[in-house]
């Protein structure tokens, strides 16, 4: 190959690899648990569609973060325990598989978690 055809094949290599790696993009929620109440919880576990993801304790003022994909659609359970062990359950938005963006929640009291999503397709 001559040597103009070569160097004209790596600029169009190089030229078409931002595009590709574009392309390869995954989509993924990017979840923050935050602990705005006085006091500390415990065992905080959130379901989502196929999986679920948690934190053994967080103290007051502490945030725990996770980042995961959609594999299906549904909503989003969370359940936790407040400092004097007594275990609450609550359902927080629908996510649909394909989506991305990100998933905030927020306990402003010890007893209650309160869900913000920004989600897209």
């Amino acid at each position: 190959m001559p040597q103009t055809r070569k160097r004209a094949f790596s600029l169009s290599v190089i030229a078409a690899l931002p595009l590709t790696l574009a392309g390869c993009h995954s989509k993924y929620i990017e979840a923050t648990i935050t602990n705005h109440s006085a006091t500390p919880l415990s065992v905080v576990q959130v379901d989502y569609p196929s999986a679920s993801f948690g934190t053994q304790s967080l103290q007051p003022g502490a945030s725990f973060h996770y980042r995961f994909k959609l594999q299906g659609s549904g909503p989003v359970k969370i359940t936790f325990s407040d400092s004097a062990l007594t275990e609450h359950h609550q359902t927080g938005p629908v996510l649909n598989e394909g989506q991305e963006g990100t998933l905030q929640i927020i306990f402003p009291t010890a007893d209650k978690a309160e869900f913000s999503t920004s989600v897209h397709p």
